[in-house]
């Protein structure tokens, strides 16, 4: 066998099943649902359409998040299909290795781990940020040496960051049905502080600050703001904030009938996200002018304040940074399965594919703690953050193609799922034109740093994986 035809060799997905049945299947529809919108409606929701709106939208604002949503969408029905035929750990990483071959699984694996160390590491000082902010008018304040990155400001490292992201990690390490439980409780209390915001900014709301709707395009320092041009901008900073199916998708192999449970979870959480992003846009950019949104790391709270209801605007920050938790709950869950499927595929070392005593991969999730906090003490995040975008739109590529490759096989080696995705043989096609199209309109910075990580993977699988791999023993 050649190195082509080995860099093709295809997993039997028997295989897969095999493997990761003797993880535990406990997870239900409302655990996914929970799952998904905690890691979609993470911190973005309480900053990223002021941020935009300011950029690029002016009030079109909810235009962007629409377009971002269809796009989404699109990959999400190929998503939906892909884990109830193969209700594997892993998601576009085992997928991908059983319909294209384990070449191609490694490449869309490997983006996807940038997304998990890097995206658990930014909500992590994310979550820091807006605690250190809720406490300092107390007249709480910690040194500089203990609130920031190494090097950074007079940091030595970020204690809360850090603590944040262990406790979340000793919770998931007992047991994903009780990690669930608390995800379910902290996503239903992040729901509802987002609806008393919607409810109570829609009695400021002026309609005088949604004209123009869409302002006149112009080019500025960050990039084209308004006409469609400024859509398409915000529509690449938004779509990033749907990609939370991912992490329901990998957790599959711990659902309980995934043929149902995936589908609705993963469908179902996208829509209840369009829905929430949607109305606090179109609420946010009606409370105040838009601009005064520019460089505010928390336009809500400034909306808020600025319409003259303060304890509002505390009670909703405080529920924000607990419901930060919700998206380090759903990426530690995700990016830990990831890293146990490589581990089983002999990919990465064997030890991070093995299962404990109560058949849980711990050896993963410590792993991509470790990573995660030792990637938040060390590194600028306005390097990392780049990464994670550009990995993740790659395998979504990946996934959208993968459809293809999937139909003919459901029913004879793969199981004929319950659920699939419409309009077969169109939508997959422009599932993928819609993240290609997203793709390209990322920055020049974020497609380098996704070479960069390319190229150390290219070197990973060459010199390791494709030497260790369980298929390569499959001669």
């Amino acid at each position: 066998m050649n190195l082509w035809q080995r860099m093709n060799k295809k997993e039997d997905p028997r295989v897969y099943e095999n493997k990761d049945g003797h993880l535990v299947r406990s997870l239900k529809v409302k655990d996914f649902l929970a799952l998904g919108v905690g890691t979609i409606v993470s911190a973005s929701i309480f900053t990223l359409p002021g941020e935009v709106a300011a950029m690029h939208t002016g009030p079109a604002v909810a235009i962007s998040f629409v377009l971002a949503a269809v796009a989404a969408g699109l990959v999400a029905f190929a998503y939906a299909e892909m884990a109830a035929a193969m209700p594997f750990a892993g998601s576009a990483y085992s997928w991908i290795n059983v319909v294209f071959g384990e070449f191609w699984g490694w490449v869309a694996g490997w983006a996807l781990l940038a997304e998990y160390f890097i995206a658990l590491a930014f909500v992590g000082s994310g979550l820091s940020a807006n605690f250190r902010a809720l406490i300092a008018p107390l007249g709480l304040k910690l040194p500089n040496s203990l609130s920031n990155a190494f090097g950074n400001n007079g940091g030595i490292i970020d204690v809360i960051s850090l603590v944040s992201i262990l406790l979340v990690s000793i919770l998931i390490s007992r047991g994903v049905s009780r990690a669930a439980r608390v995800e379910n409780g902290l996503v239903i209390l992040k729901v509802l502080a987002i609806l008393l915001f919607i409810v109570v900014g829609l009695t400021a709301i002026k309609a005088s600050n949604f004209t123009p709707f869409i302002p006149e395009y112009r080019m500025t320092a960050n990039g084209p703001f308004g006409g469609w041009q400024g859509i398409y901008a915000g529509v690449s900073m938004i779509f990033l904030s749907y990609i939370g199916f991912d992490s329901i998708a990998a957790n599959s192999a711990e659902a309980i009938n995934p043929q149902k449970t995936m589908p609705r979870g993963i469908l179902g959480s996208l829509a209840i996200a369009v829905a929430l992003f949607v109305g606090v846009s179109l609420v946010l950019v009606g409370m105040m002018p838009y601009q005064k949104y520019a460089n505010s790391a928390e336009p809500v709270g400034l909306a808020l304040r600025y319409a003259g209801h303060p304890i509002v605007a505390v009670v909703v920050q405080t529920i924000a940074v607990l419901g930060m938790f919700t998206a380090l709950i759903g990426m530690s869950m995700a990016g830990s399965r990831l890293i146990y499927s490589f581990g089983r595929d002999g990919m990465l070392p064997k030890w991070l594919g093995k299962l404990n005593a109560d058949r849980r991969p711990n050896n993963a999730l410590w792993t991509l703690t470790v990573v995660a906090i030792l990637l938040g003490a060390f590194f600028p995040f306005s390097m990392l953050s780049q990464l994670v975008s550009a990995g993740t739109l790659i395998a979504f590529m990946f996934v959208s193609l993968g459809i293809y490759k999937l139909r003919p096989r459901e029913g004879k080696d793969i199981d004929d799922p319950s659920f699939k995705m419409p309009f077969y043989p169109v939508l997959p096609a422009l599932g993928f034109l819609a993240t290609l199209v997203v793709f390209l309109g990322l920055d020049y910075q974020a497609k380098l740093y996704a070479g960069i990580w390319f190229i150390l993977g290219l070197i990973i699988y060459f010199g390791y994986g494709i030497h260790h791999s369980i298929l390569d023993k499959k001669k």
